[in-house]
């Protein structure tokens, strides 16, 4: 129903830094369209595409591209969602987003509005293999049933070290947390070693904050912060 995943959209004021951040972490940049009036640039690691804006836009968001967008948002009508904004016309990139129950944004847009990488999925960043967008949701209970009318299938995991609920699609899995584990909307990576991903970062001068979930505190785990805030979470991939 929602389309194709196309990015993750995060707002930075340095556009600059935080590309220089991602490529140290080894993401590639893609080739971007003219779509965007403002500064925009995407990095990927073949499974996550982040879609950096240099302007103060409603985001982060989980942003799905929907071919003939105009033509569709009939089918969104029974769910009576409660558009942020709405840009829509025979002249206009059609673009409409709106807050899920916890104030999370889902960006619907009509086009891809960068080149599809080559890079292969196995190809992974020094942060290791991308599991997912992590949320903070107060009812779980609630935000899966939010998520599989729009196809996703849930499914509860309550023995992982931080339970969650993971919501999954053919393009994209988003897992639904304890905003008292994820105060933030989080990337989630399985980084298999992580002290050897750390002791790599460190040689690049990527040093972790100290505020993982309590949960992970006695196994191996640790949590960056992208220059524009993104909170990145590396764990053996027990935790998701």
């Amino acid at each position: 129903m929602l389309g194709r995943f196309l990015e993750y959209s995060i707002a930075t004021p340095d556009i600059q830094a935080s590309l220089e951040f991602y490529g140290r972490l080894g993401f590639s940049q893609a080739q971007v369209g003219e779509a965007r009036t403002h500064p925009y640039a995407v990095v990927t690691d073949g499974r996550v595409c982040l879609g950096l804006h240099q302007e103060a836009i409603p985001a982060p968001s989980i942003t799905f591209v929907k071919p003939d967008l105009l033509k569709h948002l009939a089918v969104f009508e029974p769910l009576k969602l409660q558009f942020e904004f709405r840009h829509l016309g025979n002249d206009v990139f059609n673009e409409v987003g709106w807050l899920d129950p916890s104030g999370h944004l889902i960006r619907l847009i009509e086009a891809r509005t960068f080149s599809p990488s080559k890079r292969p999925g196995t190809e992974t960043s020094l942060c290791g293999y991308f599991l997912e967008i992590g949320l903070p949701e107060s009812s779980r209970i609630a935000a899966k049933a939010y998520w599989e009318q729009f196809g996703f299938v849930g499914m509860d995991e309550p023995d992982a070290l931080l339970p969650h609920v993971s919501c999954t699609s053919d393009t994209i899995d988003v897992g639904l947390y304890d905003p008292s584990h994820l105060r933030r909307s989080t990337l989630l990576f399985d980084a298999g070693d992580v002290g050897g991903a750390l002791a790599r970062l460190a040689e690049i001068g990527i040093l972790p904050t100290e505020r993982i979930p309590a949960p992970l505190s006695q196994v191996p785990a640790a949590l960056l912060v992208a220059p524009e805030g993104t909170p990145i979470l590396l764990s053996s991939g027990t935790a998701a």
